[in-house]
């Protein structure tokens, strides 16, 4: 496993601008041809420059500029031809564990995994729900116990839904250190080794027929004190922090017109006129329109972050991604009529992190969108965020917050 490379010496009193971030991307470029030099080594220079997340800490992939300024740095990389900034296996790391380890990591936490996460060595993957806990997190079961002679954490339970768990290193773990307490109050968070003794990954079969995501038993996994994130019964806030990232990653995502799946029902009407029925015109611009206010306002929302943590819109925007999602795969089998009901490959299978699913059908889509309401928070849960926190309505009553959580019934 790679281990972090000494910091750079990059200025803490810089004025960094639009023109001088230019400039710094250049002079990695014009070293490091991003054409012939191993991804590893490029985005090595692109960490040690600072140009990996330009608001983090010098040394830890940034710069301390305003991070309004990385599409600066990104449209320059994309035009010299520098591999993409989040693909496939990488997305749970750099969207997630990065931005919770400089928010919540110690500092040998923040030198240790950055950048071998940046650089790609080292994939990242999610341990939160259970087969008890999906909806209500915080009810979830798993134990962490310490051991008082050596300090480590002896974990043992049962994890779901873990993409890309049969590839990850690492894995972002939350677990119950404190069943006297209740139940948000006595979770802590862990960086779990997932190729440690005891750690059993098995692939979940989805109704695509392929197994995107796992099942991960954890029986008696050690984990060092130094792998924990944040105090001690403070996993419930470091966990939130995670879940607030991941929404904005799925819902608010940079993409081009007719980017995604609009892209695909788009052409589909375009290029089989003989499909089209006055019934259906009407649903096809909504979705277009509805595709295309989406998008715009994920950007606006990518742009009021800049500023800093993500908070409780992008539930508002996962919300609207699942089910325009939903409702486009749908319109497609409903233009396609009995041809849309084919689908391409049943076969059990672990699709690979460079696959095209910009080509698969649209029965495959159908099938797959049924779980964007579903990941990274119920479409149900993610409702009453926005009631409680965007609108400021009051809570639902609960009698469970304040029980100890060893002693609610399961």
């Amino acid at each position: 496993m790679a281990s972090a490379q000494p910091a750079h010496s990059a200025r803490t009193d810089q004025v960094w601008t639009a023109d001088r971030l230019r400039s710094a991307v250049h002079t990695v470029v014009s070293a490091h041809d991003p054409a012939t030099t191993d991804p590893v080594e490029f985005l090595g220079a692109l960490f040690d420059a600072g140009l990996a997340w330009v608001h983090f800490p010098p040394g830890h992939g940034g710069l301390n500029a305003p991070r309004a300024l990385q599409s600066v740095v990104d449209d320059e990389l994309t035009a010299a031809g520098a591999p993409p900034r989040a693909p496939g296996l990488h997305t749970i790391g750099l969207g997630m564990a990065a931005p919770v380890l400089l928010a919540f990591g110690d500092e040998a936490q923040k030198k240790r995994f950055l950048r071998p996460l940046f650089t790609r060595q080292e994939v990242w993957c999610q341990l939160f729900s259970e087969p008890g806990a999906g909806s209500d997190l915080a009810a979830l079961a798993t134990r962490a116990e310490q051991d008082e002679t050596t300090g480590d954490w002896v974990v043992s339970g049962q994890k779901v839904w873990t993409s890309v768990a049969h590839e990850a290193h690492w894995g972002l773990l939350v677990a119950r250190t404190a069943p006297e307490l209740p139940k948000h109050q006595g979770l802590s968070y862990f960086l779990v080794d997932m190729r440690a003794p005891g750690v059993e990954v098995r692939p979940l079969r989805q109704a695509t027929g392929e197994a995107e995501f796992n099942e991960v038993f954890l029986t008696d996994v050690r984990i060092p004190d130094t792998h924990r994130v944040g105090a001690v019964g403070d996993g419930w806030k470091v966990a939130s922090g995670t879940l607030m990232n991941e929404r904005v990653a799925i819902g608010a995502g940079a993409m081009p017109r007719e980017g995604g799946l609009i892209g695909g029902l788009a052409r589909l009407w375009r290029e089989r006129p003989e499909l089209r029925t006055a019934g259906l015109h009407s649903p096809v611009v909504r979705a277009w329109v509805d595709a295309e206010a989406l998008r715009l306002t994920a950007e606006r929302l990518r742009q009021q972050l800049a500023a800093g943590q993500p908070g409780p819109e992008g539930s508002a925007a996962k919300i609207a991604f699942a089910g325009l999602n939903q409702r486009m795969s749908g319109l497609a089998l409903d233009i396609l009529g009995e041809e849309g009901l084919g689908y391409d490959d049943w076969t059990f299978r672990r699709p690979e992190p460079d696959d095209d699913f910009s080509t698969r059908s649209f029965g495959f889509f159908y099938l797959r969108t049924k779980g964007n309401s579903i990941e990274g928070g119920t479409t149900e849960i993610l409702r009453n965020v926005i009631a409680e926190r965007v609108l400021g309505l009051p809570p639902e009553p609960r009698t469970d917050k304040t029980i100890p959580w060893k002693d609610l019934p399961r």
